[in-house]
């Protein structure tokens, strides 16, 4: 198999993340209509994403230890059937109950089979350029917001919540298994080559040794901190901009100019790394970050959203894709999948907290002020953890 064939991973990853993301998070688009037809509160509905984001990170554990010993396909395969069925049931419920489990679920658990798995599989493919094809995998969650939401918005205008649900649910069938269909793991090594590639590739880790390193743990609690630090503000945005009297479909367009912005961000931020190193360019996207969240509490008008969002879109979609380089950096490709997946089920629950936390502060006081304060200081967190990261262990072990 040519190794032109990496560059069809590529895409098919990123039509992965952008469909399989973009249904998940598609949910910050129907808050607003499902809380005025079903009288359920907007904590309830939210508290599916924060189900959506800790099944999500149980699921990725699980489904990057798949992926390391059976391979992708079997696991991308799986996730877009189940994907399609949890949307298609959820756009049927009649209790907040049922659709808390099918949705948050259902759908968490679909979502998980394509981020970690499709990022290690990449990962292995490139041996340069890997921080521009992490990128452009994860780059399909920055066009989500410019497809798959205004799709669910139109569809929302045009008939109802619950006939827009069940659409997109067919629509991820009809996109995610041709995909799938497409993936392939990497041609092996010719056997003269082969000692010196799993030399290069291995650091000798057991996953228990990786569970217990300071890289694994600088590295969860970083991302962890990130995750948590942008959960709320994205998940909520679309709703705040409406609070400050931006018409419903600007506001939507909000969201996807921040999609458009991380687009380009994971490209940027890509290209940075593989040049001037991945730890200063996650740094200074932490610090900026914060900023930005913070910077939100000042602005009511549109042009000063979509500022906001071109920074903030930038930012978190760039440093999202370099937390999977480091991870291929410090622990070799040989575990990646189940290293990786421990690590993206801690930013899970990190992003977990937002959502909720962000629908129980608008509920208690019918502002989402107190959401991007708190936002902003556990962006900070993220950064002072981030400065603490250790040096590479291929760099340590490079000879003078």
């Amino acid at each position: 198999m040519s190794l032109s064939y990496r560059w069809v991973i590529v895409a098919a990853g990123a039509v992965m993340t952008c469909v399989a993301l973009g249904a998940m998070f598609s949910l910050a688009i129907f808050l607003e209509p499902m809380a005025l037809d079903t009288d359920w509160s907007r904590a309830g509905i939210s508290s599916a994403m924060t189900l959506n984001f800790l099944v999500m990170g149980l699921g990725g554990f699980a489904w990057g230890a798949i992926y390391d010993r059976y391979g992708a396909r079997i696991v991308v395969m799986t996730g877009a059937l189940l994907l399609g069925l949890a949307l298609v049931l959820a756009s049927r419920t009649g209790s907040l109950l049922v659709f808390q489990i099918t949705y948050g679920v259902l759908v968490g658990l679909a979502a998980s089979a394509f981020f970690a798995p499709m990022i290690a599989l990449t990962a292995a493919w490139f041996d340069t350029n890997r921080s521009l094809a992490v990128s452009l995998v994860s780059a399909g969650m920055g066009v989500a917001p410019m497809t798959i939401s205004p799709f669910a918005q139109w569809l929302i205008t045009a008939y109802d919540w619950r006939t827009a649900m069940f659409v997109i649910g067919v629509a991820a069938w009809a996109l995610l298994v041709p995909a799938a269909l497409l993936v392939r793991q990497p041609p092996k090594p010719a056997a003269d080559g082969a000692a010196a590639d799993i030399a290069a590739n291995d650091t000798g880790m057991s996953v228990r040794q990786a569970f217990r390193s300071p890289q694994f743990i600088v590295l969860a609690l970083t991302f962890f901190a990130c995750c948590a630090a942008h959960s709320g503000p994205i998940f909520h945005m679309v709703s705040y901009a409406m609070q400050c009297g931006i018409a419903p479909m600007a506001a939507v367009s909000i969201y996807s100019i921040e999609g458009l912005a991380g687009l380009g961000g994971r490209l940027l931020y890509g290209v940075l790394a593989d040049r001037l190193g991945v730890k200063p360019v996650l740094i200074t996207g932490l610090a900026i970050q914060s900023v930005v969240i913070a910077a939100y509490l000042a602005v009511s008008e549109l042009g000063q959203f979509y500022t906001l969002a071109i920074i903030f879109g930038a930012t978190y979609g760039g440093v999202m894709p370099l937390y999977a380089v480091l991870a291929r950096e410090y622990f070799g490709q040989r575990i990646l999948g189940t290293v990786f997946g421990a690590v993206t089920m801690l930013s899970s629950i990190g992003m977990a907290f937002g959502p909720l936390a962000g629908g129980m502060v608008f509920d208690a006081y019918a502002s989402y002020s107190w959401l991007f304060i708190g936002s902003a200081l556990v962006g900070l967190g993220a950064v002072a953890v981030a400065i603490a990261f250790p040096r590479l262990p291929r760099r340590e072990l490079q000879p003078a």
